[in-house]
Order: structure tokens, then sequence, then C-alpha cells
């Protein structure tokens, strides 16, 4: 028997199967989908590969594969080879999503199960008690650790000797006389291990809740794939309608699973299911995890242990069976869309599953992204609809500040006189106020007042940004640092100025406008460590902290009920990417971050900052009217046709080299103008990206838009296949299907 196996690999040449035989003692263990080690080539070290097929003979000489090291099933085999072949890249990269953490890009060692020697008695205590009472054990000490052995069950060697106060020799002793025996017993890595919540009941529906919870409700009772978007305000209660819905998914003893869009969002949401259903049926799965914790989290779904999966977007690759429900909150997020390889769409592989799995598949939002919303309207989603507060309480009311009439008046600091008064006004009524700033940092660039020159990574043609906590310039893209420039590098002038500004500045100035207030910040910076979000958003919550600086972290799902003021800096710093949903990302935002005020029973208020106060956009989100918002925007997209009237394909360059990038880009264009229909598809030629170098790569992008069908992906895929064939030194080429990023 000859086993087919693509090699883990991201080359493009080895993206196809090659034949190896399979030995006698793995023949009955080996199945499409193994995860296998095999030799190749010349190299020394044994290449990991995956098993994708079976035949008789090979018409080539074969080697032997050495080692199994995992399977997977048939049908994540072939999601993997759908996913290759719609997201353009190799099927091994596919299938490392699938297989278990700590296996992944591994040539030899895995992770392994975690285990430690206990102490258990070896005999019956009946019999232990009557040795005792017969003289045989006459040891008081030898008494009392066999007693306390008999009350706690097996404890290692460190435990006895803390509990008890024995030493190992008396350990030791009791072993050699055959009372005691070493057992090795695994440990499991539990991140919710230290979560000790009190548990609650389900709550009384709203009407509103009732009908969209009956609606799903059938279709759970009735086996039937259908996609729901449950479309609600802020605060309407949609995490409650997804117990109650995962609750009756659980009583047809069937599990599910749970995407949210961050780490940040995840600790809410999780107590809130402990809280409901226990943490021994829920998994964790996110990148802040260890690998072992993430090793174990993983058996443990795949063992059936773990009923409830939560996760971020790559849980959707879990070993889940018997999926009763996929949920997907937030569903607006750019971040399900993967913009590293594999670019796949956690909402394109959730839709695969659900329908698999004959489960409804829902889809939450207080924004919901565009071309959902559209589904929705044209019936190809049903649409569910939270309109009103699950508690009752109000929307917050919304006022646009005008920075520019603050200028005028002499007013040079961040903070708005408007937002200045309620903030003090919360400060002295002791409420919470969240201060939202989407730019991370101190001052966002340094530029010579004397001859205008920018300070840029050396790496990346983007501007640094001062940090002031460690004094340094970084590079936002990169990770490349550098000390503070005093004297410009072009003119040797000193008149070096720091302008724009990040949260570490707002954070400084709030400390000198409100000096006794106690506030905490929340960005990319403060939360490197494991369980930062977590250990900040309790700091907020419990310990009496008065304001919360933060970027986008801040700005979805978390629920303060003290929280009655949100202050945006500035707003206009979304609406001026270039990107066509520059409109769309403004609007869910500044939405969202309202939606954090006035969730208790207090009224919230939001101001809004910004140079821009007459733009629609800023109108439609102080009336926080998303219907609104979408008839404006569907009607735009429909005129310059975009999404979802088309999707957008980028074709992304970067080289080292530049005459080799122009002479690729011109080899697709060419390519490109050839294979596809001009009617169908629009083909812009290949420019230079808005950011035209990172990390020393020089990029050019090239933008398609068309409807993406079975000829198109086969275009693309060929194209790819025949520039690979033009031995490429320097240069690589991506396909991109609807990029968040189009920089």
């Amino acid at each position: 028997m000859i086993a087919e196996v693509i090699i883990n690999s991201t080359a493009k040449k080895l993206n196809r199967t090659f034949d190896y035989s399979i030995p006698n003692e793995l023949k009955d263990y080996i199945v499409i989908g193994s995860t296998v080690l095999v030799p190749f080539g010349n190299f020394k070290e044994l290449e990991e590969a995956y098993v994708v097929g079976f035949k008789e003979k090979s018409l080539y000489k074969t080697k032997e594969i050495v080692k199994i090291k995992d399977n997977l099933t048939n049908r994540q085999i072939e999601l993997a080879k759908w996913m290759a072949k719609r997201y353009f890249c190799n099927i091994s990269e596919c299938v490392k999503l699938m297989i278990s953490p700590g296996m992944r890009n591994a040539k030899g060692n895995t992770i392994q199960d975690k285990k430690i020697n206990a102490i258990y008695l070896n005999k019956d205590y009946e019999q232990i008690k009557f040795d005792i009472e017969t003289g045989i054990i006459k040891s008081e000490k030898h008494k009392k650790l066999l007693e306390f052995l008999n009350e706690n069950g097996g404890c290692t060697v460190s435990e006895i000797e803390m509990f008890t106060g024995f030493s190992r020799a008396i350990v030791n002793t009791l072993i050699k006389n055959g009372y005691l025996m070493v057992k090795e017993i695994k440990i499991e890595r539990n991140p919710l291990i230290n979560k000790n919540i009190e548990r609650d009941k389900k709550l009384k529906l709203t009407d509103e809740q009732q009908i969209a919870f009956s609606k799903v409700e059938q279709a759970i009772e009735s086996n039937r794939y259908e996609q729901f978007l449950l479309y609600g305000v802020t605060g309407a209660g949609k995490t409650e309608v997804y117990l109650q819905l995962i609750e009756k998914s659980l009583e047809k003893n069937k599990n599910s699973i749970v995407l949210v869009p961050e780490i940040s969002l995840t600790p809410q949401m999780i107590d809130r299911f402990i809280a409901r259903f226990g943490k021994e049926v829920i998994a964790v799965l996110h990148s802040k995890l260890s690998t072992g914790e993430k090793y174990d989290e993983w058996n443990n779904i795949k063992e059936g242990k773990a009923k409830i999966i939560i996760g971020a977007r790559s849980a959707i690759f879990a070993p889940v069976q018997n999926i009763g429900i996929i949920i997907i909150d937030e569903e607006h997020d750019p971040s399900y869309k993967s913009e590293m390889s594999p670019r796949y769409n956690a909402k394109e592989i959730a839709e695969i599953l659900a329908k698999e799995n004959k489960c409804p598949l829902i889809l939450g939002s207080a924004t919901p992204d565009i071309t959902t919303y559209y589904k929705a309207k044209q019936n190809k989603i049903t649409m569910l609809r939270l309109q009103k507060r699950a508690n009752n309480s109000k929307l917050p009311t919304v006022k646009i500040i005008d920075l520019k009439q603050e200028l005028i008046n002499g007013n040079k600091s961040m903070i708005s006189i408007d937002l200045y008064k309620s903030m003090l006004d919360n400060l002295t009524n002791k409420r919470q106020t969240i201060l939202f700033l989407n730019r991370r940092g101190f001052s966002t660039f340094i530029m010579c007042r004397e001859c205008g020159y920018t300070i840029k990574c050396k790496n990346c043609n983007i501007s640094m940004t001062y940090h002031s906590f460690d004094n340094k310039l970084k590079c936002h893209y990169c990770g490349y640092e550098e000390n503070v420039v005093k004297i410009c590098p072009k003119c040797k002038s000193s008149k070096i100025r720091y302008f724009g500004t990040g949260t570490q500045k707002l954070e400084e100035e709030v400390h000198k406008i409100f000096p006794t207030a106690k506030t905490i910040r929340m960005d990319v910076d403060t939360v490197t460590k494991k369980n930062s979000h977590e250990d900040i958003l309790n700091c907020f919550k419990n310990d009496g902290i008065d304001i919360l600086i933060g970027t986008q972290m801040v700005v979805k799902g978390h629920h303060f009920p003290n929280v009655t003021l949100v202050g945006v800096i500035a707003a206009d710093s979304s609406l001026n990417i270039d990107d066509y949903r520059a409109n769309e990302r403004t609007f869910q935002i500044l939405t969202q971050v309202a939606g954090r005020a006035g969730r208790g029973n207090l009224d919230g208020r939001v101001i809004i900052q910004t140079y821009n106060p007459e733009h629609f956009i800023l109108d439609y989100a102080k009336k926080q009217d998303y219907d609104l918002f979408y008839n404006t925007e569907i009607a735009l997209r429909k005129q310059l046709k975009y999404p979802p009237f088309c999707d957008i394909i980028i074709i992304n360059f970067d080289s080292i080299k530049e005459e080799e990038l122009k002479k690729t880009a011109d080899f697709v264009y060419k390519y490109i103008i050839k294979e596809l229909d001009g009617n169908e598809f629009k083909i812009f030629k290949p420019l230079p990206a808005p950011i035209d170098k990172i990390q020393n790569r020089i990029r050019w992008r090239m933008i398609i838009k068309g409807n993406m069908n079975e000829n198109a992906n086969s275009v693309f895929n060929k194209c790819l296949q025949d520039v690979y064939k033009l031995n490429l030194r320097f240069t690589r080429v991506a396909v991109n299907i609807n990029p968040n990023n189009m920089m």
C-alpha cells in the first residue's frame, strides 16, 4: 500500500503529493489525515507530512514512512483541500490549523501530557487499620500519614511535606513496607482552574429575545442548517440568547462553538458561560494560552470532555464532534478574516461546518457587516432584531464637539471643555469614564520644523511613533526601535517636534488635568503579559478606577454598569484611511464605543470630538441609527461597485529587488488580462502600495473588482503556479479576497 502525502511546507513547488510506502507495523494505524514523519530529499532530519490519499502502486521508487504523530479525519483533509483552493495557499498550511497545538511545525518531539508522581495507599484501609490495632504499624507518624492519605487520596511528596510536616524518608519507609505506592498521574493544564465564579440561573427573556430564541430553537430541534443575523442594539442581551440556545443544544447532547473577535473580549464572555454552565464543560482557545494549555484544551475537545468551545478565529478548527450550534459574536469584526496565509474567513468556514452538522449558525452584532446585513435584506439570512436594551435602559445621548472651535476658543488640550466638565461631574459622583483613542504611543510622528523631515522606520516607509514609557521611537509594523532623535538627521536643526496624539500622551494629560483620578490604560503596550487583558478589566471593574483609557480593545462587548460617560478623543482617524470601508468602520467603532455607556440603571452620555463635525457618518453615529447608515452606504457601494455587489481581489507583490518585482507584476497583469473576462472583471494595473515598504521589502499591489467564481478561482491558482515556475529569488506573490487591510 502506498500513501500519498503533502509535505509540511509553504514552498509552492511542494504543494503536491509524494508517494511513500507504508511499513507493515503502521498499516493498521495510518488513515487519510494522519500526520507522519518521512525522509525527504537530502535532508538529514525527518520532515512532517500529511496523508491525503492511498493507492496500490507507485510509478517511482518509494521511501518508507517512519512514524505517525497525529490523525485528522477525512472531512478535515477535504476542508483543507477546499481552503487551499479558495484561499490560494498550500494544503499543508491549512492542515496545520487543524492539528493539535504543540504538534504544529514540530520535527520530532512534541508537547506531551504533563505527568507527575503521586503517593497512594497500596492496601485497603481496613487492612491498614488492622495492622495498626495489632501493633504491626507502631510509629505515630506512620499512622497519621496513612490516615491523611486515606482522607485525601493521592498526593505528591511535596504536598505531604507541606500539609503534614512528615519527611520524604517516612514516605519511602511506608513504600518499602508495602503500605504506599507511587503512581504516575496526568496533570491537566487548565486555563480556567483559578476561575471560581458563582453559578447563576437563566434570566427571563424579553419578548424580543423570546422571538429570536424560538426561531433558532426550531432549527436546533429539527437538526436544520439555517443562518441567522441576531441584530440588536448595544446592551440588548444577545449573550443571554446565546446562553439559552447553548443550553438547548446541550439538552440534545450536542456541542457548541462560540467565536469572539479578540482576546480582550473573552474574559467577561467566559465568566458569563462559567456562571451558567460550570468550567468543567468549557474549553477556551486563544493565543495568550501557553502551548501546554492549548494542547490539553484541544485534547479535552477531541475526547468529548468539553461541550462548549469559546475562542478567537482559529477555534473554528477545533476537533469538535456533533456540533449543535455555532455562534459568531460581533460578527462585523475584521479579525475573523486572517491576513496571514492561509487568508481564510472564519465565517465562511463556520458556514461549511454548520451545513455539514445540520445546525444553526448565528451571526451577532449591534453594527452588522454591510455584506451580512445586505444578505439578510435579500432573505439569504434570517433576520432577528433586538431593538430595545434588555434592562429597559435608554441608549446614551451623544454630543458632537467641533475641535476647530475648541482651538478658536483657546483650548489646545486633547480634552474639550464639554468633555472636561462631564469627566469632572463623573469624578464628583463616583461614576466611571472610558476614553477612546485608536492610536497607541505618545506621539504619532516626529518632524523637524526647520526642513520638514519626518523620522521614519529604516525598514518600512512609515513614521516612527514615540513611546514615552521607555523613551523610544518604535515602528508599529516591523517592531524596530531606536533612541529618541534630538537633532534632525537631514539639516542638523534642533527644532524636532512631536505631533499627533496616542494613548500614552492622553493618559499623561488626564493625570495633569485630574491629578487625583485613578486611571488605567489598555492598549497593545499594556497587554503583553498573560492574563493582562483580564487583569486590567477586573481592575477597572472592582478596584475603584475612575477612568479607562484605551484603543479598540475597550470598544466592544464589555459591560460596566457604572460607566456613564464615554469620550471619543479623535473620531477622524478611521475616516481618513485609504479603504472603501472607512465609513463603515468609523460608524461601527463609534456606535460600539457609545454602547459602553449607560448599560446599568444610570443614564449614559457620549462625547465625540472631531475636526469634521458635518460628516454624515458622525451624524448617523450620533443618532445610533444603523438602518439610516446602511441605506446611505449601500447606495454608495452600489454606485461605485464595491462589496456586496462584487468581490475585491488584491494581488500583493513584495520583494527586496525592485526590478524582479516589476517584471513579476507585469507578468501577472498580462496573464490576468488575458484569462479573465474584461466585462465581468475590472482589472487595475499594479502600482506601489500606499505603504510601499515594510521590513525592507518593496510592496506593490494590483486591484481587481468582480464576482469571484470557480473560473476566476482557477485562473488565479493557475497564475500563481506559473509565477513560481519563473524561479523567483526575491519576490513573493499573494492573492487575497476581500482583505481587511487595503494598505
